[in-house]
């Protein structure tokens, strides 16, 4: 049984003719003929008595009409309540973010985005990528902001802006005479990079092409802040990679390098679950961000990207 097949004969029980009904439904006759009587033959009763003219439906044939326009009415409400959900901009959402890209992305997009769209209310929370993943699916949060791809089938992506590494060195540092780097000219023993658990951790090393971490300089040092690596960095503590958007000019220009084409990127996304509809929240999310970042962060060209994982 289809919503078709109940949508062709309520349109026979409203025009009692078949090709009038069969026009109405833009479908050939022959076409309505042969579902009307798949649907007689499903649920075993004949809907209309062919033998009277005009056309009529039988005593449970009537029956099955009436249920049978009853049913396209709520499919129709459903279709209106679920757009009525995509388009709407208004309620509550539960967002978890990756701590490496909350302090930098959420002050330049979230005052613009409230200011345009007051009847959201966002609950933003600092998770790292697996637990976005997990709350994800379980449900506890509605949208992650986190680095892509994560080839996760429950998972839909959504990507926003490429942004690039950024070689950040101590000052007289060598590299500093360098106008761009190489990646295989750094030294994963200098390095200095987030703990366990941080994806950033794992791009830095895939950058230097290190499989494991080791420290050479004096110490091991387990920090989730790319903030307190910069401040050991410009003491004079071995260098790191940050992401673009850690980059302050009037503060930190002095310190960084680019590296050369193609540059090592990450790609960040937005993320929800495959079954999530409020395509209208995602949409304008994306739109506000790529409103006010740096416009050569949406390009995805010439770019080198890097799984999370």
């Amino acid at each position: 049984m289809t919503l078709q097949q109940l949508e062709y004969i309520v349109s026979l029980d409203e025009y009692r003719h078949y090709v009038t009904a069969a026009e109405h439904c833009f479908v050939s006759q022959p076409n309505l003929t042969m579902q009307v009587k798949k649907l007689e033959d499903e649920i075993g009763v004949r809907i209309f008595d062919r033998d009277k003219k005009p056309l009529q439906p039988t005593e449970i044939g009537k029956e099955v009409i009436i249920r049978a326009r009853q049913i396209l009415r709520e499919s129709k409400q459903l279709k209106e309540f679920v757009n009525h959900e995509k388009e709407s901009m208004e309620g509550e959402f539960t967002i978890g973010i990756i701590p490496t890209l909350a302090p930098y992305l959420l002050p330049q997009f979230l005052p613009l985005f409230m200011k345009e769209n007051p009847s959201v209310h966002l609950k933003i929370q600092e998770l790292q990528t697996s637990q976005i993943i997990s709350q994800l699916e379980n449900g506890t949060i509605d949208i992650g902001f986190l680095v892509t791809p994560l080839n996760e089938s429950a998972i839909k992506e959504i990507p926003v802006f490429y942004e690039p590494f950024l070689l950040y060195l101590p000052e007289n540092h060598r590299f500093l005479n360098e106008k761009l780097m190489l990646a295989e000219d750094l030294d994963p023993s200098e390095v200095l990079v987030l703990e366990e658990g941080h994806c950033f951790r794992e791009q830095a090393l895939a950058i230097c092409k290190e499989a494991k971490y080791g420290s050479s300089i004096g110490f091991d040092y387990q920090s989730g802040s790319i903030e307190a690596l910069k401040s050991l960095v410009q003491n004079g503590v071995g260098y790191t990679l940050v992401p673009e958007l850690s980059v302050r000019d009037d503060l930190d220009s002095v310190h960084v390098r680019r590296f050369t084409n193609p540059e090592p990127v990450r790609e960040v996304s937005i993320v929800v679950h495959s079954s999530y509809i409020k395509e209208s929240v995602i949409n304008r999310l994306k739109d506000t961000i790529q409103k006010v970042i740096p416009g050569r962060l949406l390009e995805g060209q010439a770019v080198v990207k890097f799984d999370w994982k």
